[in-house]
């Protein structure tokens, strides 16, 4: 079966949505310069969602406008039962607050595992819903997202978490 996708013009980029029936397998933002977002662009017309993906565009929208702190939809992101662990674990992260990959590690159990943690935390393919961007280093630091610190940093702010981040 065919994955289902959707746009959302968002804030921080183009919002690219995948999934099916089976629930949201993949959330990402385009890179403003990809050969895709010049292929939207171009259709002066908007587009619309799926069924199956429409509520993951309402709920996103309604992320992004201030009014949603949680989200209610079924996932379906594919990887290894160790990834899924860390992306379950990433979901118990509250709206507006942030952890350290040494205290994920330990919540998993294993505190020897943070470069695994941080390594799943970067496969993880269903960004903002699982909020992999409320991951900080144990100095505070915005390290390691792989829409760009910049994206991380917005995401953060929007959600009022975190007030005095230096990318320095």
């Amino acid at each position: 079966m065919e994955y289902k996708t959707a746009y959302l013009t968002t804030p921080i980029g183009i919002a690219k949505i995948e999934g099916d029936e089976n629930g949201i397998c993949s959330v990402s933002v385009l890179d403003d310069t990809s050969t895709e977002v010049e292929q939207i662009q171009s259709k002066k017309t908007n587009l619309s969602a799926p069924e199956c993906l429409q509520e993951c565009v309402s709920q996103l929208t309604e992320y992004f406008n201030g009014t949603r702190k949680i989200f209610n939809l079924k996932l379906n992101p594919q990887g290894t039962t160790f990834q899924q662990s860390v992306w379950d674990e990433l979901q118990q992260i509250p709206f507006g607050k942030t952890t350290t990959y040494s205290d994920q590690s330990k919540k998993l159990g294993n505190l020897k595992a943070i470069r695994a943690v941080a390594s799943a935390n970067g496969k993880n393919p269903v960004w903002i819903i699982i909020p992999c961007h409320r991951v900080i280093g144990s100095d505070g630091s915005l390290t390691g997202y792989a829409g760009g610190i910049w994206r991380k940093k917005w995401l953060l702010e929007h959600e009022g978490g975190v007030r005095q981040l230096s990318l320095f």
